[in-house]
């Protein structure tokens, strides 16, 4: 019987979603054990660590850093017969032949130190744009940092960097083209009073906080967001050339920006399901794990309809926000901003606000901000968008 153990891409990743192999850390001949984190995979919307299979060797690498793969494939093997302490020499590579241009390319099975790899990393370089100078055409950190300064502009000679693309970046752009190309965009706007949630935040964010949840104004939209799709379900849905279907469960993702750049949606399953708390505590836990790169595939999978709350970093309006397909619209919701509105019919003096008289009409300050609904106009028409941000609004000043 064999003692090479496959190691292989997990199965279960959404369907679509491409895969390249980021980082293997582990080499040819290093000892590993069962479970053990042996090398990274990037999709366009989660990072996954795959586990060694066994305890033993690491006997080969079949897929290196940058290749694409796809569920199930293989991408090295484990050799679990080999006994604990002993080493496993790699098979020597074969010297790198000259390329047609007489430049020498790093061959993919050298090895690669942890500094190296870092620095590779961190410029999004691949081991084979850097010529090596080591030891047997090894690349040092030296080479890296040396590439880096040299790479200039050559035809404006203006000095700048080349700074390759992540998969996630790469795959977000692609899903962006491919939406907007499928679907024909059009944007609602509307001005949502936020007082009535300003003042619902303030009394009940402490007792949040004590029961474990971090109350956020987010937490609120997704709310509103349930309320309003109730209330016009088609906005749920999803285009196909004969019908529409128009899903029970409300799936709500939320755009996460992350701190290395890019963005993911990690996704509320069934918010329909939930009160204010639990999709506080839910959309604390996503937010979080999202920001530390802990998600799993599934967090980012099913996703009925999706929020990009843009106003976290400043921007009051954003039009149009492309729609995540195969979804049917994307909710915007702009920075929150004390404003001057004229004060409603009722009279009703809503919390925290300040009166001014302008001749016959009375002015008030209130917290307000602007929302917006990108629709597929296959889909819906202005009057449905329409009708989903007026519910939405009501949803929000009913607190």
């Amino acid at each position: 019987m064999s003692s090479l153990v496959d190691v292989i891409v997990p199965v279960g990743q959404a369907e679509g979603t491409e895969s390249v192999v980021s980082t293997w850390f582990k080499s040819v001949g290093d000892s590993v054990s069962e479970n053990e984190p042996l090398l990274e995979i990037s999709t366009d919307k989660v990072n996954m660590e795959v586990a060694s299979p066994g305890t033993g060797r690491l006997a080969e690498i079949l897929k290196t850093d940058g290749e694409q793969v796809e569920p199930g494939q293989v991408l090295g093997r484990v050799d679990t017969a080999v006994e604990a302490g002993d080493r496993v020499e790699a098979e020597a590579p074969p010297p790198p032949s000259p390329q047609a241009d007489g430049v020498e390319r790093q061959p993919p099975t050298l090895e690669l130190s942890p500094a190296v790899r870092k620095l590779l990393k961190e410029h999004g370089l691949d081991a084979s744009q850097v010529t090596g100078t080591g030891k047997g055409g090894r690349i040092t950190a030296d080479d890296v940092t040396k590439f880096v300064e040299s790479r200039k502009n050559p035809s404006s000679g203006i000095s700048g960097r080349m700074v390759k693309h992540s998969q996630m970046r790469r795959s977000i752009a692609q899903h962006m083209v491919q939406s907007v190309a499928a679907a024909p965009h059009v944007t609602s706007v509307f001005d949502a009073d936020l007082s009535g949630i300003v003042a619902h935040r303030d009394a009940n964010k402490a007792d949040f906080e004590k029961r474990g949840a971090k109350l956020t104004y987010t937490a609120y939209f997704v709310k509103a967001a349930v309320d309003a799709l109730k209330a016009v379900p088609e906005v749920n849905s999803r285009w196909h050339d004969d019908a529409l279907e128009i899903f029970d469960d409300i799936n709500i993702g939320v755009a996460t920006a992350l701190g290395s750049g890019g963005l993911i949606v990690p996704v509320i399953v069934k918010a329909q399901e939930l009160d204010l708390y639990g999709i506080a505590e839910r959309l604390q836990d996503l937010t979080e794990r999202a920001r530390n790169e802990k998600l799993d595939p599934k967090d980012v999978q099913n996703g009925t309809f999706t929020i990009s709350n843009h106003g976290v970093s400043g921007s009051l309006i954003a039009s149009p926000i492309i729609i995540n397909q195969p979804q049917s619209a994307i909710l915007g919701v702009g920075k929150m901003e004390r404003r001057v509105a004229p004060l409603p019919v009722t009279g009703h003096r809503t919390p925290d606000a300040r009166r001014q008289s302008s001749g016959d009409n009375e002015l008030i300050v209130k917290p307000m901000c602007y929302v917006t609904l990108t629709i597929d106009h296959r889909v819906l028409d202005g009057f449905q968008a329409n009708q989903f941000l007026t519910s939405w609004v009501g949803a929000l000043e009913e607190f």
